[in-house]
């Protein structure tokens, strides 16, 4: 009876190693467990905040580049007005150029007239009309000044306007520089847009297409939707990826084309 008594206890002290072995081990699992879980926690509210605040900063560049198009066209406006009030002045000066003109052919005849009728004992008015010829001739040497100075006004508002229109003109149409091309900077996977480092001052306008490049192979497209002095918005076209593949920082664009699509 000793030695059954003595096997049970045995037995049951077996089976309470093997119970706590295998209820630490159970321990260390759902300790790890908690630990990779906590870690993941970590990272994905890490992953969401960095998206978000990098949501925010595409947000404040693309208000920054829509103002940028609305002081354009403010300036455009403005250099409209200037060109229009020019070409009037410059329409008023030529119209008293061409009246000084006409004033002192008038006079130069009655000069004339008067000199031709000195040898007939006449001619009093003569002295008068010479005094008042060289007083138009100096009002007209004024308003060729004038118009002189007029016309350089009308040039330089003319190319002004010219250049603001073709400033906005390359913006609406999208129309960028060929062989322009950089670098993926950052990407969101959640939002479908990049940011390149790559800008206006590179020759990038809204709506050009870019082609990703990774290792000299092309593996997709975006298409820019606002552009800054040294970096760039675009949208990742989805369609132009093949399966499993995702645009990266540190990719490679390429300037493409325009589209107005």
């Amino acid at each position: 009876m000793a030695k059954i008594l003595i096997g049970i206890s045995i037995l049951l002290m077996t089976l309470s190693l093997v119970f706590g072995y295998l209820n630490t081990n159970k321990v260390k699992g759902l300790r790890n467990e908690l630990v990779t879980t906590t870690s993941a926690r970590d990272v994905a509210t890490h992953s969401r905040a960095t998206s978000d605040k990098k949501l925010k900063e595409e947000e404040k560049a693309l208000s920054e580049a829509k103002s940028n198009a609305a002081d354009t066209d403010a300036k455009l406006q403005s250099a409209q007005a200037d060109l229009s009030k020019a070409q009037t002045a410059q329409a008023e000066a030529e119209a008293k150029v061409q009246a000084g003109e006409t004033q002192i052919a008038d006079l130069q005849k009655r000069v004339a007239d008067a000199t031709a009728g000195a040898g007939a004992g006449g001619g009093e008015g003569a002295p008068n009309d010479a005094a008042a010829l060289a007083e138009t001739k100096k009002q007209l040497d004024a308003a060729e000044q004038e118009k002189a100075v007029l016309g350089d006004k009308v040039k330089a508002a003319q190319d002004q306007v010219a250049n603001l229109e073709e400033e906005k003109k390359r913006r609406e149409s999208g129309t960028g520089t060929p062989g322009v091309h950089g670098t993926v900077l950052a990407v969101n996977q959640a939002y479908n847009f990049v940011v390149l480092g790559i800008g206006e001052h590179q020759g990038v306008v809204p709506n050009s297409e870019m082609l990703v490049m990774r290792a000299g192979s092309l593996i997709g497209k975006v298409r820019i939707s606002s552009v800054e002095p040294t970096t760039s918005i675009g949208d990742i076209v989805t369609s132009s990826l093949p399966r499993g593949v995702q645009v990266l920082p540190g990719d490679t664009v390429v300037y493409a084309g325009s589209t107005n699509s």
